[in-house]
């Protein structure tokens, strides 16, 4: 249930901080709900490589390192894939990075995949302790109710998005 709490958490925040500072007033994602699951799945990663690194006891520079290319490559990856299957089935582009100076297409640029990696270490370092302290009291029944309702979702956008 963590790593679900943490998806739904993050996918509401990413949801709320890409509706209201970089696209107000605009459709802000493909899903009915308020959720954006790129942030959700994106922390998921950055939590999963985390705690992998932290069992292999290596030191805390070498991890800060390994957090800031997974976050730099593996989240600049999980976009570029996020952003073409968005076109491909929604026939949408919701960003397009193609003004900035080192950007590879619409959806990767080395400038933003540099915000990718400092903000993977800011999660695991600095988000990560304080959000732990209560995501784990979050009642079973919630997480299943969010589950339950996000799929639910899900099937109704592929249905009405992409059957019609």
């Amino acid at each position: 249930m963590y790593y679900i709490n943490y998806f739904f958490v993050f996918s509401l925040i990413g949801h709320f901080i890409e509706s209201f500072f970089y696209n107000p007033g605009s459709e802000s994602g493909i899903l009915y709900g308020p959720y954006t699951p790129i942030y959700g799945l994106g922390v998921c990663f950055i939590l999963f490589v985390f705690h992998y690194l932290k069992k292999k006891n290596i030191s805390v520079l070498l991890i800060v390192i390994c957090l800031f290319l997974f976050g730099f490559i593996g989240l600049s990856l999980l976009e570029l894939l996020g952003g073409l299957l968005i076109e491909h089935f929604f026939h949408v582009i919701f960003w397009d990075y193609s003004h900035m100076k080192f950007s590879i297409g619409h959806y990767i640029s080395l400038e933003v995949g540099l915000v990718w990696g400092f903000s993977s270490v800011i999660v695991a370092y600095l988000i990560r302790p304080f959000f732990d302290k209560w995501i784990t009291k979050i009642p079973k029944v919630v997480t299943w109710i969010f589950l339950i309702v996000f799929t639910v979702d899900c099937f109704i956008t592929l249905f009405r998005k992409i059957l019609f």
